[in-house]
């Protein structure tokens, strides 16, 4: 089946495919540039860019970590991490991807607008005044992450309200994503919840909306998903950890070994401070974390709104930011590894440029 491009507000990508944003530092520069330079969207997480080179561009840290929420989500890394993605793609579209959990949100978004963002994803929560960080860059599209109908008509009823404006995109997710997870811990498991039980219904909304284009997201691992989603009717389709096995990923080695070595039942659902459940592998960390012998939590770099500066963290026993940051970091111990459900299937390092061959065209 030839794949048509997907149009996202005025930007066109030549193959329907966006690469998950994956914070701290797995979808930076190398793979968001490398992904738009092969024609899909390449997408920057906006999610702990103070780490980035080595912490070159903060102003301050305590005990190793960029301390408060300015140097976390580092403006002049941030810029920096675009300028190199550009180097990589030229002009073709780029995105950015901002937790609404986080801590300034709306700073970050407008530092995403300002650095050169062509789209804005935003999940983790509902992003309802989203539009009110962008009014100063009406190119700029805007598309949320929702896990069913009602949600995206929420969203639509209060942009249209108060902003006069639509989502350019919307992105449905299923409970078999990586990292933070749009449901219940129980609701992951219910048949009614999977993606292509919820694709139709959220296929139906936006089309009251004027059609806005529906992107499938979750869970999805080669050509063939990619075709069951179009065939339900998904303009396209996001991939994430599948990305984390190519050569450009920005991750750490570690991270990769750790995704090569793992088996279907070493991927589960953990509890978060975000207060979502989350998707990742199991690690010595999370054994540690299960007998209540994690690391210290001290909240340096306060990162995100949910977690109340670390008392969230206390009640599940991890530091999110410092957990993901040392995965990003290499540190086999003590490091966060997010993973979607099949992240077992991944066997073999390539380069962006024959996974996308692969997810476009098949084998």
């Amino acid at each position: 089946m030839n794949l048509a491009p997907l149009k996202i507000g005025k930007h066109t990508i030549k193959h329907p495919v966006i690469q998950g944003g994956m914070g701290v530092g797995i979808s930076w520069d190398r793979l968001a540039g490398s992904v738009s330079k092969e024609g899909g969207l390449g997408v920057i997480s906006s999610v702990g860019t103070g780490y980035y080179e080595n912490k070159k561009y903060i102003d301050k840290e305590v005990s190793g970590r960029p301390l408060e929420t300015a140097n976390f989500y580092s403006k002049k890394a941030l810029f920096k991490i675009f300028e190199n993605a550009r180097k990589i793609c030229g002009d073709a579209p780029l995105g950015a991807n901002v937790l609404y959990a986080i801590n300034d949100y709306g700073r970050v978004v407008r530092d995403c607008c300002e650095a050169g963002a062509d789209i804005i994803i935003t999940g983790a929560g509902l992003p309802t005044n989203m539009p009110e960080f962008t009014k100063d860059y009406p190119d700029v599209a805007l598309v949320p992450i929702v896990s069913s109908a009602k949600a995206l008509k929420i969203i639509c009823k209060r942009w249209s309200q108060r902003y006069d404006r639509l989502p350019d995109a919307v992105i449905v997710e299923g409970p078999l994503s990586g990292g933070h997870q749009g449901f219940t811990y129980e609701q992951c498991f219910m048949e009614e919840f999977q993606l292509e039980n919820i694709v139709p219904s959220v296929i139906e909304e936006a089309k009251k909306w004027g059609d806005i284009p529906v992107i499938a997201a979750g869970g999805i691992w080669d050509h063939d998903d990619i075709v069951k989603f179009i065939k339900l009717g998904a303009k396209g389709v996001q991939i994430g950890t599948r990305f984390i096995g190519t050569h450009e990923c920005d991750a750490s080695d570690t991270f990769k070994k750790i995704l090569l070595n793992a088996k279907e039942d070493d991927i589960l659902l953990l509890k978060s401070p975000v207060g979502y459940p989350a998707r990742g592998v199991r690690t010595k960390l999370i054994e540690m974390v299960e007998k209540r012998e994690g690391p210290a939590i001290k909240c340096i770099s306060n990162c995100v709104a949910p977690c109340k500066r670390g008392i969230e963290a206390k009640e599940v026993g991890y530091c999110i930011a410092d957990r993901l940051s040392d995965a990003y970091m290499g540190d086999e111990e003590l490091g966060l590894y997010f993973s979607g459900a099949n992240g077992y299937r991944l066997n073999e390092i390539i380069g962006v440029k024959e996974l996308m061959r692969k997810l476009v065209e098949g084998e």
